[in-house]
């Protein structure tokens, strides 16, 4: 098996995060500069099989696209361009921040390290991840 990896992209920074090969735990890994992140990709697909990427579409209260879809959407067109074999799910990212920020706290971390806004992005891509496998689990 392949791990499946979970972007929480954004304009600045994208949260990245990844399945152990048995797609069993997701992890956070790391946080890369948007406009790196296709070399990255580029670098870290041809060090790890990877299978599948989620990708985190960002949705209002009312289900329908945020301001920010758009800048996903900008950026699934170039992933798509570059790694056109590489399958692409969806996965509901509303309230990942919010979730990462209140799985700190509940961790007792800081409110100075709290404050790190990487660490709240590659906690919400995991939580991203985390939900995507769930949701897989279930329908099998």
């Amino acid at each position: 098996m392949a791990r499946i990896l979970a972007l929480d992209y954004g304009t600045k920074r994208t949260g990245i995060a990844v399945t152990d090969v048995l797609q069993l735990i997701a992890t956070s890994l790391t946080t890369v500069r948007s406009h790196e992140l296709l070399t990255f990709l580029d670098t870290y697909f041809a060090k790890e099989p990877v299978e599948l990427v989620v990708l985190g579409k960002p949705k209002t209260l009312r289900n329908e696209p945020s301001d920010n879809a758009k800048y996903v959407d900008i950026f699934e067109k170039q992933f798509r361009t570059k790694f056109p074999t590489m399958p692409i799910a969806y996965a509901d990212e509303r309230f990942t921040s919010s979730m990462a920020l209140q799985t700190m706290i509940d961790g007792g971390v800081k409110k100075i390290k709290r404050q790190n806004k990487e660490m709240i992005d590659t906690i919400s891509a995991t939580i991203i991840l985390q939900s995507y496998l769930e949701q897989k689990n279930n329908t099998l």
